[in-house]
Parts: structure tokens; C-alpha cells; sequence
């Protein structure tokens, strides 16, 4: 037996005790303590009336019994507290002057602590109790970490920081238990709490622990120049070590993705070194280490900042290269245009595929995909699949049916191949946190033309959905959607989406629900400043400059209003400087304008090239209930734009976006909406599909995907409606 049981002993035997308290008459009190006795009574009265006007009874709980007993202890064992301290002939005036302004002190912390949720009501008799023994402890002058320990952090907290046991000999482990409580209770934000206490006896223990959950907070910590810092510094542990060397560094954020193979040996730091002056060197040593990665994640061994490798790979992607043979989208010769990846193998250039889904252009796209066949050894592509040990495939197929290239990457190998890597492409779709997989299985499947490629998707989707029996709820939402989804897309099965998952009308777009209170439809057009857009604007104002639509202009911008019909407003910014940025400058007056005259666009028009894009996104108005991406691989961005309008009709190319068919669109649904008539999608895609006569412009109005078959945006509406039902 120790002395921590004698402790808890003690505590025990004084918890009965303090329980079974009857009330201790009042001595008389020396006029100079009266006021304190008062300020004592007060605060219990406070207490008291924290839930009501009643002056009996604290309404703690729901339940009356428990208040009862609640009250009992504020009443009877404050006062004895007051009647005990008035008693004890152990206590020197200044002691009792000491421990009545404590008791005062605790009862206005428990207030404070209970109006800020801190503490419950419940709580107040194991805060009163929890004083009386700790105030046992410090008359014997032993230690009142058994109290601080056995109770609550709540509870341990307002007791500890009472001024009456800031010299209590357990003052410091109490401390310290109370701190570990808090990362307990915390664990996302042990960090922090360690920094305001980095003096606590486990702090070498949490920090060890804390690098091998998470290395890219202990990186940020490590370099602090504090005392949690100094301790980081100097722990002992070889994962702490690495991490802290790397963090002293000024280039320490270059040498951070490959934390893992610096530290467990694999990889030197002069070799990340040798690299960092030259961005092809370090482009390829972080494919090296992604692929190496990408087997061990395979084997369910996920690498040390995996994420952060993954993220540093997109930005050099980008950064080197992407962005170079985007900006080049006007040279006319590819050995000029591509000149930047000439060094690169297959598989570096799948990864610029990959990771710049966003960023890359479609006829950058296609060019890098052209070479990384053209440079393979092997020509079948499941071999490029099999060299990146099938890293990120599942973005490498939805992307190459995206850019219609689906069909010539599956014919390059086997048919009994194919099939297994379109199996595998729709199988585990739950296995992320997120739906993108899922999200990209849909969008693929609406690419795709190939009905054998269809009917084996389908087929095995299926599968999934009613043949796996370890399949849970999660994933029978997912595949249970997908197959219904996939379905539809057949007429023949006359599938009405809308009333079978709960979601709004996909194939038609109600006139009505564009129109505001006043019955207008705002229209919102977000032109650039570039010598294409200012051509583009110039044609899109001479298609109304005809019956039945007026308009005026200011500096900034232009206003076409339908002069007969449904009352149709379109604004349109005007194509300033882009160099000087005057066409921001217009898009933004023009979004205060609208938002002043209380005019919130339900379509919303990006008239502009890929790479503008993401600017008329972020200025995206939620409001927009239909949005026409008329960019180039404008069906990329499609889920941003559903980010911040999940319900809106999305209509965008997957490849070249162009002014005629643009112009064209906007034409047919200004004029439907003008006639007070719904936007039936099919119907009114039938009859663009004859409108457009060139075989140039039905080639390029094909890669337009219209609202009904954006189906990853269909399966995420419907996704979200199924959530809400459960």
C-alpha cells in the first residue's frame, strides 16, 4: 500500500462524512467578518435564483429530488464551511480572513463558470464537496491532487484556481492532471494546450505520440522559438529528431513530403538536396516517391504525410508544367508548345494528367496523354496502370472519358484487362471519406459511348448493390443511386428520377422558378477583358439588337431587357483591359449594382476561356439556378460550381468551348424564357442538335453536356436528399 491510496482513503472517508453533514449553528462573528459572511450568503442566494425567482430551492435538473439534495449542500455545507472557519482555533485571523474570501470566491467562480457552460447545475455539489476536501488536505498541509484527479476537469479546475491552495504542496501535479485532462478532452488541440504549459511532466511523452499522428502540426510547432519548442527540440525520439531537423531548415518545407523515406532511412537528405535546384530533378523524385507510395497504400500501409506528398506533386505539376504548356495554347507548333515535357516518362507525364484535373486545358490534356503512349516501351496502357501501381486510376479513366479518350485507352489493351480495370473502377466507392470516386463513376458513365463498356458498369455496380453481403449503409446509398441513375439514362425504362429519389426536376428547368417576386428573370453574363472576349461581346450584343429586347449601356457594363413577354434582364460587364484588370474591376461593380438593387441572377453565364474560370466561380451568386460554363472543359469544374449552388443546372463542354455554340444556347433559352415557357432540356437539345448545321459545329455542340446527363451532379443532389431522409 502507497501513499496514493492512503489518499483516496482519506477522500473517501471524508466524502461520507461530508455528505451526511447536519447544520452547524452560527457563532458569533466579529464585526470585521461580517461583510464576508455576507458576501458568502449573497452569492448562495445567487446561486439559488441562477434558474428562477424561487428562493428555496436551486432548479438544478429535472428531477426535484436531486435539487433537493443540491440545495441541502449549497445551504448547509456553506454554512458550516463559514460556521467552521469562525471555530477553528487552529485558524489566525488572517487564515480565517483567507479562507471565508475563498469560499466567496468559489461560489462567484461557480456562477461565472455556469452562465459560461463551463459547469452544470448538477455540478455544484461536487464543486462544494470537492472544496471541503481539498480544504482538509491543506489544514494537514498534504497534497490535493486526490481531489483534482478524482474529479472532472470542470470540477478539478475551479477548485485548484482558488487562491486558497496556490502554495498546496500537489498544486503542480494537480496542475498537471488537469492539463492532461484537457488533451484528453481535446485531442485535436493538445498542441495548444501545450504551449501555455509546456512544463508538464508528460510533455515529451505527448510530444512523441503527437509526431506520429500528426507530423505536419509537430512540423509547425517545431520551430517555434518558445519552450514547447525547446522541449520538441530536444526529445530524443528519432521520428521527433527528423522532424525538428527538417523544421530548422529555411527549405525545410521542400524536404517535408518525404518525411517517410528520410526517416525511416530509405532516402538521404543530400539526395533531396542535390534536387532542389532543379525542378525536373525534384518533379521526378516526387513521382519516384508517390509511386513507392502508392504500393505501400495498396498493402493498407499508409506512409508518414502522404497528403502532403500528393499536394507538393499537384503544385509542381502545375507550377512547372501545366501552367507553361497551357500559356502556350496559341502556339501552333506542339514542339514548341510541349518543348517543357519533353524529359518527362510516361508516368510523370500521367501525373500531370491526374493532379492538374483542374488546371489543365483540354488541348493541353490531350497532348500530354498523346505522349505518354507515344513514349511507352510497352504499348498496352494497363501497363502505364501497373507502372504507377494503379496510383489515382479511378481520376486517370474519368478524365480520359471526360476528354473522349476512354475508348482509345481501353482498346490499347486486352478485352478480358479492360473489363477487370472498368470492375475495379466501380467497385469500393466508399472506401474515401469523400464521394469523388463515386462522383467520377457517374460522370464517366455519361462519357461513355461504348454500350458493352455501359452494360458491364451497370452490370457490376449491381453486383455490388445486391450481391454484397458485408455491404453497409453508406455504400448501398451510393451504389443504390448510381444504378438508379444509370438506369434512367435508358428511356426505355421510364425512370422519373425526380420522383424516385426526391430530388427537382432534372430535365426540365420551370420559367417560373427563375423568376423572382417581381416576376423577372436576372441574367448574368461575366466577360474578359482579352481580344477574344471583346469579340465575343461585340457578337453577343448584336443578337439582341433586334425586336423585342432593348438595350442601354453604362461604362462598365451592358443591360439587354426583353421589351415583350416574361420580363428578362441580362447584364453583362464589359470586356475592359484584362492586363490592367479594369475587367474585374467591372465584373465587381456590376455584382454591388445587382446586390444594392436587390437583383439576384438564376442564370448565371461564363463567357471567357478556361483559365478565367475559376474567377466566375468564386463570384458565383448561390441564387444561380442554371449555370453555362462556355469555356473550354468547362465540365470539369462542374462540382465547384455545385459547391455553392447544389441544386443548379449545370451546362458545359468537355472539351472545346466555342463562341457560336455559346451564342447559341444563350439565343434559344433567352427566347423559351421570354415566351413564359419551361426549359424542357431534351426537346431543346434535339432541336439545337438540327440548329447546328456545319459538321464542325455538331462535333463541337456534342462534347456540350446538357443538365439531364450531368449525372455526377444529379448523383450528388440526390446523395444529399437521401442523407437528409435518414
Amino acid at each position: 500500500m502507497n501513499k496514493h491510496f492512503f489518499a483516496i482513503l482519506l477522500l473517501f472517508s471524508l466524502s461520507i462524512k461530508l455528505l451526511a453533514q447536519e447544520e452547524i449553528p452560527m457563532p458569533k462573528v466579529p464585526a470585521m467578518r461580517q461583510l464576508f459572511h455576507l458576501n458568502i450568503d449573497n452569492a448562495q442566494q445567487k446561486i439559488i435564483r441562477l434558474n428562477t425567482t424561487d428562493d428555496s430551492i436551486f432548479n438544478a435538473t429535472g428531477d426535484s429530488k436531486i435539487n433537493a439534495q443540491l440545495t441541502r449542500i449549497l445551504k448547509v455545507h456553506i454554512n458550516n464551511l463559514q460556521a467552521n472557519i469562525e471555530l477553528d482555533s487552529t485558524f489566525s485571523e488572517s487564515d480565517k480572513f483567507i479562507w471565508l474570501r475563498a469560499v466567496e470566491n468559489l461560489l462567484n467562480d461557480y456562477i461565472f463558470d455556469y452562465k459560461s457552460k463551463k459547469l452544470t447545475g448538477a455540478q455544484i455539489g461536487s464543486v462544494i464537496i470537492g472544496f471541503e476536501q481539498a480544504m482538509a488536505f491543506e489544514k494537514k498541509r498534504a497534497s490535493i491532487f486526490p481531489v483534482i484527479s478524482n474529479n472532472p476537469l470542470e470540477v478539478g479546475n475551479i477548485i485548484l484556481h482558488n487562491p486558497a491552495f496556490a502554495n498546496n504542496i500537489g498544486y503542480k501535479p494537480s496542475r498537471d492532471n488537469l492539463v492532461l485532462k484537457m488533451c484528453q478532452r481535446q485531442p485535436d488541440n493538445i498542441m495548444r494546450i501545450l504551449t501555455n504549459y509546456p512544463d508538464v511532466y508528460f510533455v515529451d511523452s505527448i510530444i512523441t505520440e503527437m509526431a506520429y499522428k500528426n507530423q505536419e502540426e509537430m512540423y509547425n510547432y517545431a520551430s517555434s522559438p518558445n519552450e514547447l519548442g525547446d522541449s520538441i527540440r530536444s526529445c530524443t525520439d528519432p521520428l521527433v529528431k527528423m522532424i525538428s531537423q527538417l523544421s530548422a531548415k529555411n527549405t525545410g518545407r521542400m524536404y517535408f513530403p518525404f518525411l517517410d523515406v528520410l526517416y525511416k532511412g530509405e532516402v538521404s537528405i543530400d539526395t533531396i538536396t542535390n534536387a532542389l535546384d532543379d525542378d525536373e530533378k525534384y518533379y521526378k523524385l516526387l513521382v519516384r516517391t508517390e509511386i513507392e507510395y502508392a504500393e505501400r497504400m495498396r498493402q493498407a500501409d499508409t506512409p508518414l504525410v502522404y497528403k502532403t506528398l500528393v499536394e507538393k506533386l499537384r503544385g509542381k505539376a502545375v507550377d512547372i508544367y501545366i501552367d507553361e504548356i497551357n500559356a502556350l495554347h496559341d502556339e501552333k507548333s506542339d514542339e514548341v508548345r510541349f518543348k517543357k515535357i519533353e524529359n518527362l516518362s510516361p508516368v510523370e507525364l500521367y501525373y500531370l494528367c491526374v493532379l492538374g484535373e483542374e488546371e489543365i486545358y483540354t488541348s493541353s490534356y490531350l497532348g500530354v496523354y498523346k505522349r505518354i503512349f507515344e513514349r511507352m516501351k510497352v504499348q498496352r496502357s494497363d501497363a502505364i496502370l501497373d507502372l504507377t501501381n494503379y496510383d489515382l486510376y479511378k481520376k486517370f479513366i474519368k478524365m480520359a472519358a471526360a476528354y473522349n479518350q476512354l475508348d482509345d485507352f481501353l482498346k490499347r489493351m486486352d478485352t478480358t484487362t479492360s473489363n477487370d480495370i472498368m470492375r475495379k473502377f466501380v467497385s469500393n466507392l466508399d472506401a474515401k471519406n469523400t464521394l469523388e470516386d463515386a462522383v467520377d463513376v457517374a460522370d464517366s458513365y455519361a462519357s461513355i459511348t461504348n454500350p458493352k463498356i455501359r452494360n458491364l458498369i451497370l452490370d457490376q455496380i449491381q453486383k455490388n448493390l445486391f450481391e454484397d453481403t458485408s455491404i453497409n449503409k453508406r455504400s448501398e446509398t451510393i451504389y443504390r443511386l448510381l444504378y438508379t441513375i444509370f438506369l434512367s439514362m435508358d428511356t426505355t425504362n421510364r425512370i422519373d428520377l425526380t420522383k424516385q429519389l426526391g430530388i427537382n426536376p432534372i430535365f426540365i428547368m420551370p420559367n417560373k422558378l427563375l423568376q423572382d417576386t417581381s416576376g423577372r428573370i436576372i441574367i448574368q453574363q461575366f466577360f474578359y477583358g482579352d481580344k477574344d472576349g471583346k469579340n465575343v461581346f461585340k457578337s453577343f450584343l448584336e443578337n439582341f439588337h433586334k425586336e423585342n429586347w432593348r438595350i442601354t449601356q453604362t461604362d462598365e457594363w451592358a443591360e439587354v431587357r426583353s421589351t415583350h413577354g416574361t420580363k428578362i434582364f441580362i447584364y453583362a460587364n464589359k470586356p475592359l483591359d484584362a492586363e490592367q484588370d479594369l475587367d474585374a474591376a467591372a465584373q465587381t461593380h456590376l455584382i454591388n449594382y445587382l446586390d444594392s438593387a436587390q437583383l439576384s441572377p438564376t442564370v448565371v453565364i461564363h463567357r471567357g476561356h478556361s483559365y478565367y474560370l475559376k474567377y466566375t466561380i468564386d463570384q458565383l451568386n448561390p441564387s444561380a439556378r442554371i449555370v453555362l460554363l462556355g469555356s473550354c472543359g468547362g465540365y470539369q469544374s462542374l462540382n465547384k460550381v455545385l459547391e455553392i449552388c447544389p441544386e443548379a443546372h449545370i451546362i458545359a463542354s468537355k472539351q472545346v468551348g466555342t463562341g457560336i455554340i455559346n451564342q447559341g444556347l444563350i439565343n434559344v433559352i433567352t427566347e423559351q424564357l421570354r415566351l413564359g415557357k419551361d426549359l424542357n432540356w431534351p426537346l431543346l437539345w434535339k432541336g439545337l442538335t438540327a440548329k447546328f448545321g456545319t459538321a464542325e459545329e455538331k462535333e463541337k455542340f456534342s462534347d456540350y453536356i446538357p443538365p439531364h446527363k450531368n449525372l455526377g451532379a444529379i448523383f450528388l443532389m440526390a446523395y444529399q436528399k437521401a442523407i437528409d431522409k435518414q
